[in-house]
């Protein structure tokens, strides 16, 4: 690794701090080097607060250090005014004459410019450096702009002989508990990376889950529910908590308080109609979580960029059989008795 690498991996680490609490913005982390030192870093904290460069530069005690050092950054400085000022901007003022550069920025708004502004300015700009790291690093953006749909993450555990629970006919009869505790903790913490999660009908009126972050510090994502009917009791927390719930159904829209109704053909065009409208809503990454059902539909269009499947040893002999899902797993651990394979699309 050479030197403008380990600064660049500098800012994937800085960037990955805010891993969760960025969106719909990208994870960015900024590092400036003066005769080898780091003498600023900062990362972009959160959306709508200043971006990485800002407070990198902010960060520098000697600012007549400035104009003798490199700037590291792991996406494209921007070049529009958004709720920040252009970064751009700020680094030819500043005078930096050299930006390294991991990727460049795939939204729209930006998508080279920043860099063409830099060189017009007399910056000399180095660009790929760690390219594929960073891409991975911000693969849900990345997504969202390119394929104009939020990042989809599939997630269900399973039992030993297949089944994701017993059949149930009614919400009283809780369900079967597969995977454990711990293995709870690591799907609140990716609950906590997405901005939205989804659960189908039957799901959502058989568990009455909350679908939070509760054993995980990170924000809640907005939950989404489909409903064709309208037939969801109204007791279910996803209507009487106070919590963004969005319900996709085939008979209305209306609003009743956190609660919003969009209307939607139930055809074979469902779920793309429904990333649509996510994409429009600026909802740049989904958690599908359940049932059975809805994550099949999901698998089949293949529109799914993560999935994570939990297994486990317990054995329920009959119920409600887990999805088919025939792909090579990426990555592969344990977490207590659950074996947990990662796989990426």
């Amino acid at each position: 690794m050479n030197i403008d690498e380990q600064y660049m991996q500098r800012c994937l680490e800085l960037a990955n701090l805010a891993n969760g609490f960025t969106a719909p913005n990208p994870m960015v982390g900024c590092v400036i080097v003066h005769n080898g030192k780091i003498i600023g870093e900062g990362f972009h904290k959160k959306a709508g607060e200043p971006h990485a460069e800002v407070n990198a530069i902010n960060s520098v005690e000697d600012q007549s250090l400035l104009p003798e050092s490199t700037l590291y950054v792991n996406l494209e400085p921007c070049s529009h005014h958004g709720k920040t000022p252009p970064c751009s901007d700020l680094i030819v003022e500043k005078k930096i004459k050299r930006v390294v550069v991991a990727m460049q920025d795939p939204h729209k708004a930006v998508a080279g410019k920043g860099l063409k502004r830099l060189k017009k300015n007399g910056v000399e700009v180095k660009i790929g450096v760690l390219e594929r790291e960073a891409q991975q690093l911000n693969r849900p953006f990345i997504t969202f702009h390119t394929k104009k749909r939020p990042f989809i993450t599939l997630k269900w555990a399973k039992s030993a002989d297949g089944f994701i629970d017993h059949h149930r006919i009614s919400s009283e009869k809780s369900a079967q508990a597969i995977s454990g505790q711990h293995t709870a903790i690591l799907t609140h913490k990716m609950r906590s990376r997405h901005a939205a999660i989804m659960v189908g009908t039957r799901t959502a009126w058989l568990d009455n889950p909350s679908l939070n972050t509760r054993y995980w510090n990170g924000n809640d994502p907005v939950r989404i529910t489909l409903d064709r009917n309208v037939m969801l009791p109204k007791d279910l927390k996803l209507f009487t908590d106070g919590k963004p719930t969005v319900v996709f159904n085939a008979q209305e829209n209306h609003v009743e308080r956190e609660v919003v109704y969009k209307k939607r053909s139930f055809d074979n065009d469902l779920i793309p109609s429904l990333l649509h409208d996510l994409h429009e809503l600026q909802v740049q990454s989904l958690f599908v979580e359940g049932g059975s059902m809805l994550l099949q539909s999901f698998i089949e269009r293949d529109l799914w960029d993560d999935a994570w499947l939990y297994s486990s040893p317990k054995v329920l002999t009959e119920g409600v059989k887990a999805p088919t899902f025939n792909f090579p797993f990426k990555n592969r651990f344990s977490i207590g008795n659950d074996l947990i394979e990662y796989y990426e699309n």
